[in-house]
């Protein structure tokens, strides 16, 4: 006698896939299967291009930040000052502080920094601006800012006049050989009060971070002009300090804090964007949950094809039970039923999201042009396009979950099936 079939042998997918072929006479069930199929498709389509976009948006994010701020600010404390009463957080002795903060394992850079708010002027149109006073030895070294790619103008003629960001370039009208007035409230000293300070300053650079905030009021001045406009004498307000691992800068705190000396502190770029990035984190992990709902309700629909399908097809389980088919093996027909249109939705949906992702640019381009150009606004959003960022194991991620969902939907209707007695399924035949 022969032998038991093994599980899934030949004849129960050609079984399978007679079903799941069934013309519109015999019950409208290859109606189902597409419906079925389309949402899990869409559904998978959805998560991916989420899952993509959710990563590109905080790759940006990350890397405008790293790439044009500090990955850690080193600044004093500070003393009062008797005569005035204010605090002064001026650090006279930068060139030796910023050749101690060298010495520390994983820094890369170190740059002392002027900084000050003021105004900028150009015929009628004025901006506010943070002036940078910076070297040009340092300021090349900031990726995000000297950027052939993104800035235009001359950098190294950068000691005859100033870098500005491309959003203060259009607020005031101007590019690169057009000057600008720099306007300070807090200048010269005289017998009738403080004057403003006022200093006219050739654009030899126009630069780009892809960040909105920044372009919009940066301003990088040479670090000696910086000192002599901002009164610091010979000093430094701050140290900005690049480090060769950016995410693991909190095991780097205690030795620069040390070496920065005594009334010393550090305000790191997890500091200045942790709120935001913990928010992103939140938003990324409720997106995930609802686009994880839309893909059960996507193969829940597998559910109500194969429940049509088994009604349609008692009369032929029952032939095929009483031919000596077995109950599981009635039940790896339905299962393969469900889970094929699974599979090949769920191949379909990766597909089309991989797709998504790497035509991105021009896609956000088309549906921005449709938007009449209002889809995407920076001063929003913060980056200037929609990023998308395609990752192995959000791919594994959402195909493991369509998946598995499939599979686990497909086997309540398929053991229905199994269990279905032939005689009452014959009776009336």
């Amino acid at each position: 006698m022969a032998g038991t079939p093994p599980p899934f042998a030949r004849f129960e997918w050609m079984i399978a896939w007679r079903y799941l072929r069934a013309r519109r006479a015999e019950g409208g069930v290859s109606v189902m299967t597409w419906i079925s199929l389309i949402g899990i498709t869409l559904a998978v389509f959805a998560l991916i291009a989420t899952l993509a976009v959710r990563a590109g948006f905080r790759a940006e994010f990350v890397d405008t930040i790293l790439g044009s701020n500090a990955h850690v600010t080193v600044y004093s404390i500070g003393t009062v000052d008797p005569n005035t009463g204010r605090i002064d957080r001026s650090i006279p002795d930068y060139q030796a502080m910023a050749d101690r903060l060298r010495t520390v394992e994983g820094v890369t850079r170190v740059a002392p920094l002027i900084k000050g708010q003021v105004m900028a002027n150009r015929g009628s149109y004025n901006a506010g601006i943070e002036v940078y006073g910076i070297s040009l030895e340092n300021l090349k070294t900031i990726p995000r800012i000297v950027n052939p790619e993104t800035g235009f103008g001359d950098i190294s003629r950068f000691g005859e006049g100033v870098a500005i960001g491309s959003g203060v370039a259009r607020e005031l009208g101007v590019t690169v050989g057009d000057k600008i007035k720099v306007i300070s409230p807090n200048g010269v000293k005289t017998a009738f009060g403080t004057s403003p300070r006022v200093k006219a300053y050739e654009v030899i650079y126009v630069f780009s971070a892809g960040r909105y905030d920044i372009d919009r009021v940066r301003v990088y001045m040479p670090f000696t002009e910086a000192q002599s406009y901002f009164n610091r004498d010979d000093a430094a307000d701050e140290m900005e300090v690049m480090v060769r691992s950016p995410e693991n800068i909190d095991d780097l705190q205690l030795p620069l804090l040390q070496a920065g000396g005594q009334g010393t502190q550090l305000w790191t770029w997890r500091d200045a964007s942790g709120s935001f990035l913990r928010a992103l984190k939140i938003e990324d992990n409720v997106m995930f949950v609802i686009m994880s709902i839309l893909v059960l309700i996507a193969a829940m629909n597998i559910v109500s094809g194969l429940i049509m399908l088994v009604k349609n097809k008692g009369r032929d389980i029952g032939i095929l039970r009483t031919m000596g088919l077995t109950e599981g093996a009635v039940l790896r027909v339905f299962f393969i039923c469900g889970s094929l249109t699974g599979m090949v939705g769920t191949l379909a949906g990766v597909i089309l999201g991989c797709l998504f992702a790497y035509y991105i640019d021009p896609i956000f381009a088309f549906v921005n042009w449709m938007a009449g150009g209002q889809a995407w606004d920076p001063s929003i959003r913060g980056i200037y396009h929609l990023p998308a960022k395609l990752q192995l194991g959000d791919v594994v991620t959402a195909v493991s979950l369509s998946l598995s969902l499939s599979f686990i939907v497909t086997i309540f209707p398929a053991r229905r099936a199994a269990r279905m007695n032939p005689v009452e399924a014959l009776r009336y035949e």
